[in-house]
């Protein structure tokens, strides 16, 4: 892969650096409901730059935390309203790699369309080419873009597939990492045979890329332990992350535990408890377990 040599270091802490992935990239809808877990209630906004500045000073101290840096991270996942933001002084994405030396990850995608056929794909991203753009300027190392399969259909799952890594090639074009993100609801019925259909047409689309293009996958924790074995060893993929997806931090962590060589990307269950009222020597120990814990759950 072409890669900036700007991006040669970040390259390296992705593939050799023990840690893992923060998610760090409620967007939209999703916004409130991350601060309302934070003890953060929707009286507390008139308007949407309000709540995203409200977002955003969470989000600061969360990064800013001690507890929160390299020895343990190696990457975090941003929202492009939290890229255009600064920390201390600096754009976020900067702040991240040279206080923290953390990678900075962006999340492309619109959020998901209705759904269809058993899965959720990605909304159309019309700005592309722009966003990719910018996020080069603002020194992203990688993109994230999800969509949900929601029941264990085969033309569904292989859309999904098929939608997931012709954006991945684009981003790729565009001198970025790929995290693909085809995410299984926890609560689909057929959540095994959905991972069984999943895996197979990954497998399959990952056997056919040229050897210079590279991606992230970005997975549910399955049902069966070690199932992206397949995956951690592929020559095209650089690394396995795993979601929360809803699971408590706790249940995450036991099934991580059980998938050897794949590391955690989670975003609830990493600031699972943490809130606004909390004095800072509380939030920073509570944060402190939190990623020691998911650590520990992501190498063994």
């Amino acid at each position: 892969m072409k890669m900036f040599v700007s991006n040669q270091q970040q390259l390296q802490r992705i593939t050799s650096s023990p840690g893992f992935i923060a998610a760090l990239d409620q967007s939209g809808g999703s916004t409130p409901g991350a601060l309302r877990a934070y003890g953060i209630n929707s009286g507390a906004w008139s308007n949407e730059d309000q709540m995203y500045a409200l977002v955003h000073q969470m989000r600061t101290r969360i990064i800013t935390s001690p507890s929160f840096n390299g020895d343990r991270l190696i990457g975090a996942i941003l929202f492009e309203n939290t890229m255009d933001r600064e920390i201390q002084a600096q754009p976020t994405a900067d702040y991240l790699w040279n206080a923290k030396k953390v990678v900075p990850f962006l999340k492309i995608d619109k959020g998901l369309a209705a759904e269809k056929d058993g899965v959720q794909l990605m909304k159309p991203i019309p700005d592309l080419a722009t966003r990719l753009e910018k996020a080069r300027s603002k020194r992203i190392f990688g993109t994230k873009e999800r969509s949900l399969v929601k029941q264990a259909s085969p033309s569904g799952i292989k859309a999904i597939v098929d939608q997931q890594f012709e954006l991945a090639d684009k981003v790729i074009a565009a001198g970025l990492v790929p995290i693909v993100e085809p995410e299984v609801d926890i609560h689909c019925p057929q959540k095994a045979r959905a991972e069984e259909l999943l895996q197979a047409g990954i497998l399959e689309t990952l056997n056919g890329l040229p050897a210079d293009q590279l991606v992230m996958l970005k997975l549910t924790l399955p049902e069966q332990d070690d199932f992206y074995a397949d995956f951690v060893s592929h020559p095209r993929v650089l690394k396995v992350v795993a979601l929360s997806g809803g699971y408590t931090r706790e249940d995450a962590n036991d099934r991580l535990r059980r998938n050897r060589g794949v590391v955690a990307s989670f975003s609830r269950a990493l600031v699972e408890r943490l809130t606004a009222q909390q004095s800072d020597v509380e939030f920073n120990k509570l944060l402190d377990r939190s990623i020691q814990s998911t650590f520990e759950a992501s190498h063994t």
